[in-house]
């Protein structure tokens, strides 16, 4: 039983023999899985999986396309452009002070909030399609304030503390916004979680793609890309794991 995919907040996608399965990962659940061999996590089509066993996980070259929206800026990259949609621009913060400026689909803008963590974010241009969109963005993450991406342990080095309120708002006095989010990850963490890629535990919930797992008296954070293209096995593996008592003080 392989880890194919993952659903943000909700749980994994698991395939074995061609079928596909979801194994529930909201807040509550048990997970009792040992972590086997990781390899390309193949294709979903139609709802039935195709395996590859190329050893290069979570995608071989040949199931790891890039998505090319991701790195406009304007110029599409595709042979014809296809936004012709209503495209919000979005500012957003992770703890403590980490400021992104992005854009999304108007009609996915607070699902792709909840996706990316953010715990405060602003709704604050829309525009007709995304072409135009992507160069404002572009234009605005050449300041020094502003950033267009994320990544993971930036994110995670944030996971127990507050946003930069002063920084926040600042931010937000140079805009108009035209709707404003705050989020509750309902996680109540007291300190940082110990990093780890593992599938067994408590799920005490979610932070964008982040998986937030109860074990042994500690708390870790688990990258869900990570666990693509694992085997899952019933033997969950008795072996030390670093404690988050200090996690903070690393």
């Amino acid at each position: 039983m392989q880890v194919v995919g993952y659903e943000s907040g909700e749980g994994l996608y698991v395939a074995s023999g061609g079928a596909v399965e979801f194994v529930e990962a909201g807040a509550g659940t048990e997970l009792a899985y040992g972590l086997g061999d990781r390899r390309c996590a193949g294709s979903l089509h139609d709802g039935d999986h195709v395996a590859c066993d190329a050893p290069k996980a979570p995608y071989c070259d040949a199931h790891g396309g890039v998505w090319v929206c991701a790195r406009c800026t304007g110029d599409c990259l595709k042979d014809e452009m296809d936004c012709h949609e209503e495209h919000a621009l979005y500012l957003a913060a992770f703890a403590p002070d980490v400021l992104k400026v992005g854009v999304t689909r108007l009609w996915r803008l607070e699902t792709r909030l909840r996706e990316q963590g953010a715990d405060r974010a602003a709704h604050v241009r829309t525009f007709p399609d995304g072409r135009i969109a992507r160069r404002v963005e572009a234009e605005l993450a050449e300041g020094d304030d502003l950033v267009d991406r994320v990544r993971v342990p930036t994110k995670l080095a944030g996971f127990g503390r507050g946003v930069d309120e002063s920084a926040w708002e600042g931010l937000l006095a140079r805009f108009d916004p035209i709707e404003r989010f705050a989020f509750d990850d309902g996680l109540d963490l007291d300190e940082r979680p110990v990093t780890e890629t593992m599938a067994a535990g408590t799920v005490r919930g979610w932070k964008g793609r982040v998986l937030v797992l109860d074990r042994g008296g500690s708390t870790y954070a688990v990258d869900a890309r990570e666990l693509v293209g694992h085997e899952l096995t019933d033997e969950v593996p008795d072996r030390e794991l670093q404690s988050s008592l200090g996690a903070f003080g690393g």
